[in-house]
């Protein structure tokens, strides 16, 4: 090979690794582009999606939006937004209130206990029935099956306050009242099993469309202030007998003690 055509094939190759060079450089300078082009695509990904996030933790809940909705105050309810439930025909001034929360466990031991017998008294005309429901369960254990419960037991109210006893003492029984650590009272659905149960709400399309809806979510929301009001009221159950509160019975006899140490008789 000549020495001047050896001194071409070199510049040649110079030239052939020039271009290989500038094609790579122009080639790596665009993967670095749209690496950070991805990266900030990324960024503004987890940005939009953490104000996403923050702006849905900051809009009120179901239930917030209730506390300051327009109360429907259930039927045989009275006081301001319908937070006083007077239940008897008693000629006495005899008042025996209920403190309770759906939820509550002692709650629950106190009606599978002595319901029954306190029921029979109010019907007997010994004394009234009142009742202040509260839902600071749902609170402590987290979820929304006190406030639920509650809205319903005003579906049931406003059906008769037969029902609403009935009803109460269904959610209160043990086949039917959850651990308190579970919230199913939270789904409509268990709700309207256990009101099936109930003759007066069995099938009753106007209760079961009230506990769907949630007609009487702000009445329950009402009631659970009064309750968190309430004086001299820090547990449930809490029970008063013509407003002095007394002992938490365990036992019929209990009951049947305190309401004579009370002055209440046949």
């Amino acid at each position: 090979m000549s020495k001047r055509n050896s001194q071409a094939s070199k510049s040649a190759a110079r030239d052939r690794l020039r271009l290989e060079r500038e094609r790579q450089a122009k080639r790596d300078k665009a993967k670095r582009q749209g690496i950070v082009a991805g990266s900030v695509v990324v960024v503004l990904a987890i940005a939009g999606g953490i104000g996403y996030a923050v702006v849905q933790n900051n809009q009120p809940t179901k239930w917030e939006d209730a506390a300051s909705a327009k109360v429907v105050t259930p039927a045989n309810t009275s006081g301001k937004n319908g937070t006083t439930v007077l239940i008897g025909d008693s000629k006495s001034d005899n008042v025996v209130h209920l403190y309770e929360d759906p939820r509550c466990p002692a709650c629950a031991q106190f009606e599978q206990t002595v319901g029954e017998t306190v029921n029979k008294g109010m019907e007997d005309g010994d004394y009234k029935l009142s009742f202040t429901i509260g839902t600071f369960l749902d609170d402590r254990l987290t979820g929304e099956g006190s406030k639920n419960a509650l809205s319903a037991l005003g579906a049931a109210l406003n059906v008769s306050p037969e029902a609403f006893l009935e009803y109460k003492t269904a959610l209160y029984s043990t086949k039917y009242h959850p651990e308190e650590t579970t919230d199913e009272l939270a789904k409509d659905s268990y709700l309207i099993k256990v009101a099936n149960t109930v003759d007066a709400l069995k099938n009753n399309k106007k209760f079961q469309d009230a506990v769907k809806k949630g007609t009487y979510d702000p009445w329950a929301m009402k009631m659970s202030k009064s309750f968190d009001t309430a004086k001299d009221v820090d547990s449930t159950p809490t029970i008063k007998i013509n407003d002095k509160k007394i002992t938490n019975p365990s036992a019929v006899a209990d009951w049947e003690t305190a309401l004579k140490d009370a002055g209440v008789t046949k």
